[in-house]
């Protein structure tokens, strides 16, 4: 400052100067920079380890004559590319439990087996501020690394979407791993993480918890996955022995159920009339069950997308109630 004038100097260094954290962001990012960094890091490798599976793939299907001439129609010479997907969507599937038992679970766990959490209560920034920095600055990176996955997964899947043989859209390999879902699982499985550390206090019990806690999540989310949809259903009136009786169902439809359908509108078991030995006793079993046709039911390609920001906003609001419960019981119990 000048002696003079009163008023501050600056220096062409001051001028060009990036802004820099300070306080407490700095103080968490610093504390945790290994983890930050090594999900950051991680995370642009597998994204151009999938961009260039990406690159590879288009350039062998635009060879091959793609997309006037169908992927089935490739056989064999087609499955490298099929079983790195599946690699990769594998590694893919197991991140969300990563992330709760590496990073969530010893957040504040390590802070408060250690007595670090007894040094912030004593500071002006509060235990409140505190605890708010630490979850916005790993959300922050956990959200930037799954959303930039999820990305360079869905562009690699997207001209393949529709081909069953590499991977069903409705099942983890695709659904868990594009759109919004991985983000809102990951941050699920991460802040509850923080939440076990929080209760129990110590930070092997609290990863070993996760554990346990990340794989009921995902079975969980497995089991209620397609109840996002809504469940479309045909039925036919032809018959079932003809050839071509079976109903056509749209494109990369997920089936989910077929059954024989009566004249008056009764289900029966596709088993049904299964235990004859003879092609014409079936027939006449069938006949005397008054079948008339199919009834199927499937969830189209075109749900996919909904599915996912419906299952996603589920899991974002499961994340806030635990946050609540965070700071309802870090500002009683941090310390």
């Amino acid at each position: 400052m000048s002696t003079l004038t009163g008023t501050p100097t600056t220096t062409p260094a001051d001028q060009t100067r990036r802004p820099r954290l300070s306080g407490m962001t700095w103080l968490v990012w610093r504390q945790h920079r290994a983890t930050y960094w090594t999900l950051l890091g991680a995370a642009v490798l597998l994204a151009a380890w999938i961009t260039y599976q990406h690159t590879q793939m288009m350039e062998f299907l635009h060879a091959s004559g793609w997309p006037g001439k169908d992927i089935n129609s490739l056989g064999p010479k087609f499955d490298p590319y099929a079983q790195a997907f599946q690699r990769v969507s594998f590694v893919l599937a197991v991140i969300p439990i990563v992330l709760g038992v590496f990073v969530g679970a010893p957040l504040l766990a390590g802070d408060l087996e250690h007595g670090t959490a007894k040094l912030v209560a004593t500071q002006s920034g509060g235990r409140a501020r505190w605890l708010a920095t630490k979850l916005g600055v790993t959300a922050l990176v956990v959200v930037a690394t799954t959303a930039a996955l999820s990305f360079t997964f869905g562009r690699w899947w997207n001209p393949v979407r529709a081909q069953n043989t590499v991977a069903f859209w409705a099942e983890g390999s695709a659904f868990d791993n594009t759109g919004p879902v991985p983000v809102a699982l990951s941050l699920f499985t991460g802040v509850g993480g923080v939440a076990i550390g929080l209760v129990l206090r110590r930070t092997l019990a609290a990863m070993v918890v996760t554990f346990g806690f990340a794989l009921c999540v995902q079975l969980v989310w497995a089991y209620f996955r397609l109840s996002l949809g809504d469940v479309v259903t045909v039925t036919t009136d032809k018959g079932v022995v003809a050839e071509n009786s079976f109903p056509t169902l749209p494109d990369a439809a997920y089936q989910l159920d077929s059954s024989y359908i009566t004249g008056s509108g009764d289900l029966l078991g596709w088993s049904t009339c299964r235990s004859e030995q003879t092609e014409q006793a079936q027939e006449l079993c069938l006949k005397q069950a008054d079948v008339v046709g199919w009834s199927v039911d499937y969830l189209p390609i075109s749900q996919m997308s909904g599915m996912q920001w419906l299952g996603a906003s589920i899991l974002l609001a499961l994340t806030v109630a635990v946050t609540v419960f965070l700071f309802g019981w870090g500002r009683k119990r941090l310390v």
